[in-house]
């Protein structure tokens, strides 16, 4: 296992600390490979053999702006120059996760919408600090400990260890870790607004990236022009609330209905879930596979099995996976989890930057509670949100606070785009981050999921329309709906 796993939310851009290959296997290429640590143009690999000419970029930050102390680390940018005559305020890409890479973002699926909307403005490719070029944190060794049976419990407790060994490590080295939070991460994006020259930038953001761009509009708010947003995720919502993925595992179970051969083989899909999770609790099942480069093996509990379905349900191109998989493991058939075992060992890692950004935003004691409460019925628990709510409080002093997840009221124009069968930020929970907009266009996509930016065609001329300054609508969207399989 490696201690540079990708993080379980950065799945959402770039993979998951767990089952990265399960949410973005279509999407994931190399991110651009010439001359990486020099500035200047080259050209940026793009998607399916497309390329064209950038620039890439570097300026410096504190690493912690509230420690004079801190040392400064260099981010990294790359630019992708507009054609168009008089070009509109520079849009710069917020990658998900916290974690994603948005040079690697935009080398993938989301390359064609990059060069549509280079016709109203600069595009800037921004990978956040702790994350691509931009990444000061040393990569530590594999682990040598012994990986724990894979239940919450104990999941947990080795997470909680590592993580510990790893601040201290880091903070020994001279990393000042504490500043990798998103409000620092914020004002690193109005650093790189006067770094670019630019008297005020438009955002352009996903999952994380949202809750990135709510905290530069609540800081830096009067620099922004106008915001195209996917999969929203609040300021209080880190930890999503587990009656929401129940909600969603139900919308789910209608889908199947539509069948009749697979409803009959599964009647209640979630009654299917919760027995395969009570089973493996009780007896948890072994699964070979290679930790530190060598054959072993790993022990899985309920908890593991949920893990993999919070990746599975981010959208449609693995969601189908999902009824299979458990319908095979309620028959005893533990082979089909073979092909995940990498990705369940992944599970274990520390990368650093996501697990800081995901405890310092932290949750509300009133959602906390609510979470909780909640998480003791739910399909699924608390494994969505993994590691958090289960790190809190193992690094003290670096929660933001309250005011940081206050909602706030946003006059800025906004185009708030959202997936129907999205399972890691559910409509629900998107609903009350949009009501925070004034001036909004909701664009709904029938059977998108999380990824929607490239889910529909349709879509990438409403981004163009909108950065433009032109009117857009709500507008509702459709795609077929997926086509389960049971084999």
């Amino acid at each position: 296992m490696t201690q540079t796993s990708l993080h379980r939310r950065a799945l959402l851009a770039a993979a998951g600390l767990a089952f990265p290959a399960l949410a973005l296997a279509q999407t994931i290429v190399p991110p651009p490979a010439p001359a990486p640590n020099q500035a200047g143009p080259f050209r940026f690999k793009g998607w399916r053999g497309q390329d064209t000419e950038a620039e890439r970029g570097f300026f410096e930050v504190p690493e912690d702006r509230r420690d004079p102390k801190s040392r400064k680390i260099r981010l990294s940018y790359v630019r992708f120059a507009s054609t168009a005559a008089e070009p509109g305020p520079p849009i710069i890409y917020l990658a998900g996760g916290p974690g994603g890479t948005a040079t690697r973002a935009l080398s993938g699926p989301r390359f064609p919408i990059m060069m549509a909307l280079r016709e109203s403005a600069d595009v800037i490719a921004f990978d956040q600090r702790g994350t691509g070029l931009s990444n000061p944190i040393p990569e530590r060794p594999a682990s040598t400990r012994p990986p724990p049976v894979l239940t919450q419990e104990g999941l947990t407790a080795y997470q909680r260890e590592e993580l510990q060994s790893a601040w201290a490590d880091w903070t020994r080295a001279g990393v000042a870790m504490s500043g990798y939070n998103t409000e620092q991460n914020a004002d690193d994006i109005d650093d790189l607004r006067r770094h670019l020259g630019a008297e005020k930038i438009d955002l352009w953001g996903i999952s994380y990236g949202t809750h990135l761009a709510l905290s530069v509009l609540k800081r830096h708010g009067d620099r922004v022009s106008r915001v195209a947003l996917a999969s929203l995720e609040g300021q209080d919502q880190t930890v999503k609330r587990p009656a929401a993925i129940d909600a969603f595992l139900r919308q789910v179970d209608g889908l199947l209905a539509a069948d009749p051969a697979i409803r009959r083989a599964i009647p209640d899909l979630p009654a299917l879930m919760r027995r395969v999770h009570s089973r493996l609790d009780a007896t948890p099942l072994t699964l070979p596979t290679t930790l530190n480069g060598a054959p072993g093996e790993l022990k899985l509990g309920g908890f593991a099995l949920q893990l993999m379905a919070g990746a599975l349900i981010a959208n449609p191109q693995t969601l189908v996976m999902l009824p299979g998989l458990y319908l095979a493991l309620d028959a005893g058939m533990t082979e089909v989890l073979t092909p995940f075992a990498g990705e369940f060992a992944n599970s274990l890692g520390i990368a650093g930057m996501p697990e800081a950004m995901d405890l310092a935003s932290g949750i509300s004691p009133a959602r906390l509670a609510l979470v909780q409460r909640e998480a003791k019925t739910a399909v699924l628990g608390l494994a969505l949100n993994f590691p958090v709510p289960q790190l809190l409080g193992v690094i003290p002093g670096i929660d933001l606070g309250e005011a940081f997840r206050a909602p706030l009221v946003i006059d800025h124009p906004a185009l708030l785009i959202a997936g129907t069968l999205d399972g890691r930020t559910p409509m629900s929970e998107q609903d009350e981050v949009a009501a925070q907009f004034r001036r909004k266009a909701r664009v709904t996509v029938e059977n998108a999921g999380h990824n929607v930016f490239e889910a529909h065609p349709d879509v990438q001329g409403l981004m163009v329309r909108f950065f433009r300054g032109e009117p857009v609508g709500d507008t509702r969207l459709s795609l077929p709906p997926p086509t389960f399989k049971l084999g």
